[in-house]
């Protein structure tokens, strides 16, 4: 369709303060924001949301920044047991438009992902550096960049007087890359609007869907005994190796994988199939003893289509509890003493939306007209996305800058993290000119 003359201004204005853009990244590098455990201490997260209210505050929005009630958000999902929220605010902010357009809100984690071995980082991952045209840091590509790059969108249509229609938002929430809780904490705040966009790295792609997952424990049964002496059968009350047996369930959970790759029906245009494999192993109380237990902790990614009335994995955990207790009731140990999973409280959800939302056209579209035509997509591991399109009802994608190298590998989450400052002047470009077209323009 290409650029209105309003549209070609903003992105030439936002090209023209590259350099404020990839200082506010930066700046935003800067704040530790360490994705954290139950119980461990607040870091950079309230100077970071403060440091962003008052830059928001100045582009005209009303700015809501709150530490959530742990005790009214306990239970609900995506929320850990005993995680609270003291020192870790969330942020809403909003800029009334003129009325008789949608409203949108850009969202974004705050947190990052551990920066160790530190040691192995070619520059401070707490201190952005630029280099050949790439902003480093820890945060740069997941996702303080994608932040920097939605800031100044609303910020340069702001400064340009550019009057939108609908309302804008802005949403920035800590614990997503630990649990979720920071996304049900804004939904449970009061956060709607006509369509999302998460601004994650997703090089220009729209992504419409993803899936969820479930972890649990599978706890494989054995029997102790000295290991330097003959057993008798077990039967006969001898010992059985815990470890031997976690192997028939291994099978098991390899061959589930398997089937559900060549199943009719669990494929999806966007998303890998389904899948599942092991994560972790612990057995043994003693060299010198059979293993009286193993434990296998188990990753379990699904389809939408694969999610139960409600949305979520009741039907997938039972698939593979039916399926891991016949496939290991072919061992005559685990028939009579079968292996128990228990999974763990915080799954997460899958969802999709669908590609004639008109989300989905306006990003298309405008990411086209900015130069960067993406495709269609989505994410194989989950986002914030769900959280606001199944639990609040705002149908929403991920868009933002890449996050990859040259040679197409993921660079989220790894030393040297970067974001290419060129797709970072791109992104904003494109989430401007997507909110103009999707709010509306008054005249």
């Amino acid at each position: 369709m290409g650029l209105t003359a309003s549209e070609r201004m903003v992105c030439e204005a936002i090209e023209a303060g590259r350099n404020e853009l990839v200082g506010l990244a930066g700046a935003l590098i800067g704040f530790d924001t360490t994705a954290r455990q139950v119980g461990e201490p607040c870091r950079d997260e309230a100077p970071l949301q403060e440091y962003l209210a008052a830059r928001l505050r100045a582009a005209g929005a009303s700015v809501d920044v709150w530490e959530p009630d742990a005790a009214a958000l306990a239970g609900m999902p995506l929320v850990p047991p005993g995680l609270t929220f003291e020192g870790r605010p969330q942020l809403i902010a909003r800029k009334a438009g003129g009325g008789g357009g949608r409203s949108l809100v850009f969202n974004g984690h705050i947190d990052v992902v551990s920066a160790e071995p530190r040691s192995e980082w070619t520059s401070d991952p707490f201190v952005a550096s630029v280099r050949a045209g790439r902003l480093y840091g820890r945060g740069a590509c997941d996702m303080k960049g994608g932040i920097a790059a939605m800031v100044v969108a609303v910020e340069t249509l702001s400064s340009l007087g550019v009057s939108l229609d609908g309302d804008w938002l802005i949403a920035t929430n800590t614990d997503e890359e630990s649990s979720g809780a920071g996304g049900t904490a804004l939904v449970e705040h009061g956060l709607r609007a006509d369509a999302g966009i998460v601004t994650e790295p997703t090089g220009f792609q729209t992504w419409i869907a993803c899936r969820g997952s479930e972890y649990g424990v599978i706890r494989v049964p054995g029997r102790p005994g000295h290991a330097e002496v003959r057993q008798p059968d077990w039967r006969l009350g001898g010992a059985v190796n815990a470890i031997e047996k976690a192997a028939v369930v291994l099978d098991a959970v390899a061959s589930l994988r398997e089937a559900w790759a060549s199943q009719p029906g669990l494929s999806h245009p966007y998303l890998s199939s389904p899948s599942l494999l092991p994560t972790l192993a612990r057995a043994g109380e003693w060299a010198v003893t059979y293993p009286a237990s193993c434990e296998l902790t188990i990753a379990v990614m699904y389809l939408p289509s694969q999610a139960d009335a409600s949305g979520w994995g009741s039907d997938v955990r039972r698939t593979v509890e039916q399926w891991i207790a016949t496939e290991t009731a072919n061992d005559d140990w685990l028939r009579e003493h079968p292996p128990v999973i228990e999974w763990w409280p915080n799954a997460v959800m899958p969802f999709e939306i669908a590609p004639d939302e008109a989300i989905v056209g306006a990003v298309q579209g405008a990411s086209a007209d900015v130069g960067r035509p993406g495709r269609l997509g989505g994410l194989d591991s989950w986002y914030d996305g769900a959280t606001l399109t199944q639990l609040a009802g705002i149908p929403s994608i991920g868009y933002g800058p890449p996050g990859f190298d040259a040679e197409g590998v993921s660079v989220a989450h790894m030393i040297d993290e970067f974001v290419p400052v060129d797709g970072l002047v791109a992104a904003a470009q494109g989430l401007a000119v997507a909110a103009m077209r999707f709010c509306g323009v008054s005249d």
